[in-house]
C-alpha cells in the first residue's frame, strides 16, 4: 500500500511516501512549518521542518525533549503529536493543523476578551496544564503566543522546546520562558517548582485575556524585572469581584502562598459554567483512553490489518498504523458538550478502574431486570478534588426500554421532568415527607406526554417553596452497538442532596 498511496504526486512534495507538503506556514530562525497533507486519510496536518546543521546541542536537546514529551500527551487542547521523521540534515515533526492561528492575534484584534470567552479559553488551559503537571511536566512558556485556536473557538497549547521533566523532590533553576510572563522566582534565579511558575504566566494570561494589555509592561528589562518582583499591577474597574479575586491569588510573589491548579479549579470564578469535560479530573482523562472499534474498521477498509494495528496501539509504537489511526480518531465529531464524554463515563466504570464518588461520578451496581449491568461496585473509590456531580449507569437495554423505566423511577420519585431532546431531559425533585411513592405502584407512561415542568416554575402544592430543590440532566448516551449510557448530572442544587436522589434513583431501578 505504501509504494501506492502516493502514485501521481510529485516526488519534490511527498515525504517518505505518507504526507504531501503544501504552502508554508511559518517561519523561524532554525525552522519553518508547512501545511502537510497525510496521503492514505487525507487529513491536514502541520509540519514543522527543522535545519539540524543550524541548530547547536542545546538547541538539538530541546527538539528531542519537545518530542518526548508530545509523543506521550493525549488531551483534547494539547497539541497533539503524530510522527518524527530524520533525516541526515532535516527533522520533520509532524502535528496536528490548528487552523485558526496564535490565540496572541485574536487578543489583538478584539482588544480585550469579554468574561465568558475569557473562561471558555481560561478553563481549557487549565485543564492542559494540570494534564502536563499530572505528567510531571512544567511547560515553562506558556503565553499566548503558543496557543493556538481553532476553528471552533478552543485552544491547543503546543511549543514545549523549554518544557521540562520534573522529578519529585526536585527544584529546577533554569531560567527561561518570556519575561512578561516569567514568575518573579524565575527571573530572580532562584530555585523554583515547575508547577508554580506556570500558575504564574496562566495568571498573566488570564489577565491578558480580561483587560487587553499585560500586567507587567516596560521597554525597560531592569525595570520590567522590578515591577514583576515587586508583584506590582493595577486591576481596571470593569473586571468582576471574582475576577479581580483570581487573578489576585495568582499572581502573588511568594510561591510558597500563591494558589495551586486545584485551588484555582475550585475557585467560583473558574467554576461558573464549567463544561463537564473540564470537570473530569486530569487522573481520569488520563486513562480513559481505549481502542475505538468504528476506527478499525476504517483501517481495515484503508487496507491495514486488524491485528497488527491493535498490536501497534496497544503497545504504542510509532508507525504509519498508529498515525492513521489517531489521525481519523481526531477527525471524528465529537458531542457538543464536550471531548469524549461518554466515553470518559464508561472507561470510569470499567472493572480495575477507581469509581468517582461526589465531583465525578456515582457508580450502581447489580441489576434490574438485566437492563443495567453490573460494574464492580466493589472496586475502591476515591475522591477527587473537585468536578461535576454525575451517576452514570450502563444499559443494553433499548433506548425506548431504558427510558420507560427511568421515566417509571422519576415518577414514583415524585419527581418533575422537562424533555429537551428524544433521549434528554432536565429534572426537578424536592424531599417530601414520605419520600416516595411506593416501588410496587404500577404507572403506566406515555414517553411523548410525561410531566413537564418549566424550568422556572414551582411544585404544586403548599410547603414547596420552603422545601430544598435539587435540578440535574439526564441524558442517555450510545457509546458502542447495543449499550448505551445513562449519564446524570447535577445541575443546581446542593450536593448532598444530589447523592440523597441518586440513591433513591439507584434503589428504584434495583442498583442500591
Amino acid at each position: 500500500m505504501d509504494e501506492n498511496v502516493a502514485k501521481g504526486v510529485r516526488n519534490s512534495d511527498i515525504l517518505m511516501p505518507y504526507y504531501k507538503l503544501g504552502k508554508p506556514l511559518g517561519y523561524g530562525t532554525f525552522a519553518k512549518v508547512k501545511l502537510g497533507r497525510h496521503v492514505t486519510t487525507g487529513k491536514k496536518v502541520a509540519i514543522k521542518i527543522l535545519n539540524t546543521q543550524m541548530l547547536d546541542d542545546v538547541a538539538i536537546q530541546r527538539v528531542q525533549r519537545e518530542i518526548k514529551i508530545l509523543k506521550s500527551f493525549s488531551h483534547p487542547h494539547i497539541m497533539r503529536f503524530y510522527d518524527v521523521i530524520e533525516r541526515p540534515s532535516k527533522i520533520y515533526i509532524v502535528m496536528e493543523y490548528v487552523n485558526a492561528g496564535e490565540l496572541f492575534y485574536y487578543i489583538v484584534e478584539k482588544g480585550r476578551l469579554d468574561e465568558d470567552e475569557t473562561r471558555h479559553f481560561f478553563q481549557q488551559i487549565i485543564s492542559a496544564v494540570e494534564y502536563c503537571h499530572l505528567n510531571m511536566v512544567a511547560h515553562r512558556d506558556l503565553k499566548p503566543e503558543n496557543i493556538l485556536r481553532d476553528s471552533e473557538n478552543n485552544i491547543k497549547i503546543g511549543d514545549f522546546g523549554l518544557s521540562n521533566v520534573m522529578k519529585d523532590g526536585h527544584l529546577l533553576k533554569t531560567s527561561c520562558g518570556s519575561p512578561n510572563y516569567a514568575a518573579p522566582e524565575v527571573i530572580s534565579g532562584d530555585h523554583y517548582v515547575g508547577p508554580d511558575v506556570d500558575v504564574w504566566s496562566c495568571g498573566v494570561i488570564l489577565y491578558a485575556f480580561l483587560c487587553g494589555r499585560l500586567p507587567f509592561d516596560s521597554d525597560n528589562i531592569s525595570s520590567l524585572y522590578g515591577l514583576i518582583k515587586r508583584g506590582l499591577y493595577t486591576l481596571p474597574s470593569h473586571l468582576s469581584p471574582a475576577a479581580k479575586d483570581l487573578i489576585t491569588r495568582i499572581l502573588v510573589v511568594d510561591p510558597m502562598k500563591r494558589i495551586t491548579i486545584p485551588e484555582i479549579r475550585r475557585h467560583p470564578w473558574f467554576q461558573h459554567n464549567l463544561p463537564w469535560n473540564l470537570a473530569v479530573p486530569a487522573q481520569v482523562m488520563q486513562r480513559a483512553r481505549r481502542i475505538e472499534e468504528d476506527i478499525i474498521q476504517k483501517m481495515i477498509g484503508l487496507g491495514f490489518n486488524q491485528e497488527r494495528v491493535i498490536e501497534s496501539l496497544q503497545n504504542k509504537q510509532q508507525n504509519q498504523m498508529t498515525v492513521t489511526y489517531n489521525l481519523l480518531l481526531d477527525g471524528r465529531p465529537h458531542e457538543p458538550n464536550g471531548y469524549l464524554r461518554a466515553e470518559f463515563l464508561e472507561h470510569m466504570m470499567m472493572p480495575g478502574l477507581h469509581h468517582y464518588v461526589g465531583p465525578s461520578s456515582l457508580t450502581g451496581s447489580n441489576s434490574y431486570s438485566n437492563l443495567f449491568e453490573n460494574h464492580g461496585a466493589s472496586q475502591p473509590r476515591q475522591a477527587p478534588s473537585q468536578g461535576s456531580w454525575v451517576l452514570g449507569i450502563q444499559t443494553e437495554a433499548s433506548p425506548r426500554e431504558a427510558l420507560t423505566e427511568i421515566l417509571r423511577a422519576l415518577q414514583r420519585l415524585n419527581a418533575s421532568w422537562k424533555k429537551i431532546g428524544p433521549y434528554n431531559m432536565k429534572c426537578k425533585w424536592s424531599p417530601t415527607i414520605s419520600g416516595y411513592f411506593s416501588a410496587h405502584r404500577l404507572i403506566n407512561i406515555d414517553l411523548n406526554h410525561a410531566p413537564i415542568e418549566d424550568d422556572g416554575s414551582s411544585d404544586s402544592g403548599s410547603g414547596n417553596q420552603s422545601r430544598p430543590t435539587i435540578k440535574f440532566e439526564i441524558q442517555l448516551y450510545k457509546v458502542r452497538e447495543g449499550r448505551y449510557l445513562l449519564d446524570v448530572q447535577r445541575l443546581q442544587g446542593v450536593p448532598m442532596l444530589f447523592i440523597e436522589i441518586c440513591y433513591l434513583f439507584l434503589m428504584e431501578l434495583r442498583l442500591a
